[in-house]
C-alpha cells in the first residue's frame, strides 16, 4: 500500500509538474502577447503624440500669421485714415495762407492770430508726420506738378510756387504745384 502511495504521489506529482509547465507556457505566451501589444501600444501612442505635436505647432504658427495679418492690416487702415484727414486740413492750411498773403505787410491783431493759428496748425500736422515738400533744390517730378512755364527761372529750376506740397510719412501726400523754367 505504500507503494501504491507513493506511485499516486509521484503522478500527482508529476501531473502538477505539467499542469504547471502548460501554465508557464500559457503564462510566457501571454507574457509575450502582453509585450508585443504593450509595444504596439507603445508605438501608436508615440506616433499620436507626434501627430497632435505637428497639430499643435501648425495652429500656433497659424495663429501667429493672423495676428501678423491683422496688424498690418490695422496699420495700413490707421495710414489710409490719417492721410484722409490730414489732406482735408491742407484745404484750411491753404486757406490761412491765403489770408495771411491778403493782409500783406500790414500787422493787425486780427491777422498775427491768423499767423499763429497757422502756425500752430502746421506744428500739429508735423508731430503727425505731415511735411512741406521742398521746393529749393530744383524740379522733383516725384514731389512737384509743373503747371507752367516761368520765364526767369533757369531749366529745370522751380520759378514760382502755386500751392505747396506735402508728405506725410515719406509718402506724397499732395505734390507742390510749380511754375518751371524752360
Amino acid at each position: 500500500m505504500a507503494t501504491e502511495q507513493n506511485q499516486q504521489a509521484q503522478e500527482l506529482e508529476q501531473e502538477q509538474v505539467e499542469q504547471d509547465t502548460v501554465q508557464t507556457q500559457a503564462d510566457t505566451e501571454q507574457a509575450e502577447v502582453s509585450v508585443e501589444a504593450l509595444e504596439e501600444k507603445i508605438a501608436q501612442l508615440e506616433g499620436d503624440l507626434k501627430l497632435e505635436k505637428a497639430r499643435t505647432a501648425n495652429a500656433v504658427y497659424e495663429a501667429q500669421k493672423s495676428v501678423e495679418r491683422i496688424q498690418r492690416e490695422s496699420e495700413k487702415h490707421k495710414d489710409t485714415v490719417l492721410e484722409k484727414f490730414a489732406k482735408e486740413l491742407l484745404e484750411t492750411v491753404d486757406n490761412l495762407e491765403r489770408a495771411i498773403a491778403a493782409v500783406g505787410e500790414e500787422k493787425t491783431a486780427f491777422s498775427e492770430g491768423v499767423e499763429l493759428t497757422l502756425k500752430s496748425l502746421l506744428t500739429t500736422l508735423e508731430k503727425f508726420g505731415v511735411v512741406v515738400v521742398d521746393t529749393a533744390n530744383g524740379f522733383n517730378a516725384d514731389l512737384h506738378q509743373a503747371v507752367g512755364i516761368d520765364p526767369n527761372a533757369k531749366t529745370n529750376e522751380i520759378g514760382n510756387v502755386l500751392q505747396k506740397g506735402y508728405t506725410l510719412n515719406s509718402r506724397l501726400l499732395r505734390p507742390a504745384m510749380v511754375m518751371v523754367g524752360a
